[in-house]
């Protein structure tokens, strides 16, 4: 009978106890999925006509589990104020509709406002809101525009659909009528917040990276492979991947967005929870320097040194964050018809290879060139990698890059 009552005892005290460590447990945000924003130029600009006092829904795919969110919106190109009349959140029932759960809608609040004034250049954190996700859960992100902005912000690159319709349509479960759009606007990240241990692995570079040549609304870019490789892992799947390419991106210079070294603070450093970065970057400065006339020995020899120059710059810059920089090597893009390299760009791009490889001058290496190129003509992509371009991988090829990462990388 005591040893009964000695058992019950002990378990009454687990059971007071254990809500007490729970609530001692510190809630850690991190970066759950991201885009790249920067200012749209062309057709992937939204017409204002349309853009004004329009609903906006965005379907975006989270990588790591979590039970509180919070959405990162953004005015990072805009030179005045951004009125956001109203924004929520939902579970999307498909990656490539507008259709979400009725049940699951959430309106989103800032500082308690459903509306929210973001200042020129800067991001908004909404308040967070109880949504428990696991990994790879499809959201859908409604955003009500009061009035089209002066400058759009935006991520052309999407690789995924997203749902505009005139009008306040934040409960709205089927958007019926909506036109397509084909980028993301003014979504900058969603973050979750969680107790366990957890990390970042922020993927920084140009359109192999941001996924040209992926399915649309098939979430099958090499970051995304990666990161069912990495929650298929008991050890790793603490870890989320986010993505933070931009297509045409450059080290040195502005292209399709701004270079590389100057978007560091923002798309690497200031991400909460970033652990690890693969930095793949420098195929768009190669082929720009001889894209519309040739260029002497000394200017590819200046150009090897300064894109050295500006891996050093950012591993010095990352590491100093405490955070693990990991190079990817440089894909072949010989018969690309849009750089037309030739035998000198071959060569800097196996020069600049040959860097990334050494070792301590990153923490650790990718190889993509070795599982990329083709045995037979080692400057091609494999065929079966190659979406038909010269330059960007295919479906197949983004699956061989994610297979291709060392998990051991990540510890």
């Amino acid at each position: 009978m005591r040893t009964g009552l000695a058992h019950f005892l002990l378990l009454l005290a687990t059971c007071v106890a254990w809500p007490a460590q729970a609530a001692s447990c510190a809630g850690q945000w991190v970066a759950a999925w991201t885009s790249a924003q920067m200012a749209p130029t062309g057709d992937n600009m939204l017409d204002p006509i349309k853009l004004a006092d329009s609903s906006l829904r965005q379907i975006i795919r989270p990588s790591i589990a979590g039970n509180r969110l919070r959405v990162r919106l953004s005015n990072l190109a805009g030179t005045k104020p951004l009125w956001i009349n109203g924004a929520s959140i939902a579970r999307a029932l498909r990656p490539d509709a507008a259709t979400v759960d009725p049940k699951s809608f959430i309106p989103l609040r800032f500082d308690g406002r459903a509306d929210v004034v973001i200042p020129a250049g800067a991001d908004y954190l909404s308040d967070p809101v109880a949504l428990p996700v696991t990994p790879f859960d499809d959201l859908a992100v409604s955003i009500h525009f009061a009035q089209a902005p002066a400058e759009q912000t935006s991520h052309p690159g999407s690789r995924a659909t997203s749902w505009l319709l005139k009008g306040d349509h934040l409960a709205d479960p089927g958007m019926a009528g909506a036109d397509a759009i084909e980028h993301w606007f003014s979504l900058a990240a969603l973050e979750t917040e969680t107790c366990g241990p957890t990390g970042v692995i922020v993927a920084l570079g140009d359109s192999i990276t941001d996924g040209r040549g992926a399915t649309t609304n098939g979430n099958d870019r090499w970051t995304d492979n990666l990161a069912r490789r990495l929650q298929a892992d008991p050890k790793r799947r603490h870890l989320a991947v986010v993505n933070q390419g931009i297509g045409g991106n450059r080290l040195l210079d502005d292209g399709l967005g701004p270079n590389a070294l100057s978007r560091l603070d923002r798309d690497v450093l200031a991400q909460p929870g970033v652990r690890y970065l693969i930095l793949l970057e420098g195929i768009n400065d190669i082929g720009t320097l001889t894209r519309d006339a040739t260029a002497s020995d000394a200017e590819h020899a200046r150009l090897v040194s300064r894109i050295i120059g500006a891996y050093r710059q950012i591993i010095a810059r990352a590491r100093a964050k405490g955070i693990k920089v990991i190079g990817a090597t440089i894909l072949p893009f010989q018969g690309n018809s849009y750089y037309h390299p030739d035998a000198r760009n071959e060569a800097d791009r196996q020069a600049v290879n040959r860097w990334i490889s050494e070792p301590g001058n990153f923490d650790g290496v990718i190889d993509f060139d070795r599982i990329m190129r083709d045995p037979a003509r080692p400057d091609h992509l494999l065929p079966r990698y190659d979406v038909g371009d010269a330059l960007h991988p295919s479906p197949a090829g983004y699956r061989a890059m994610a297979e291709a990462v060392p998990l051991d990388l990540f510890r």
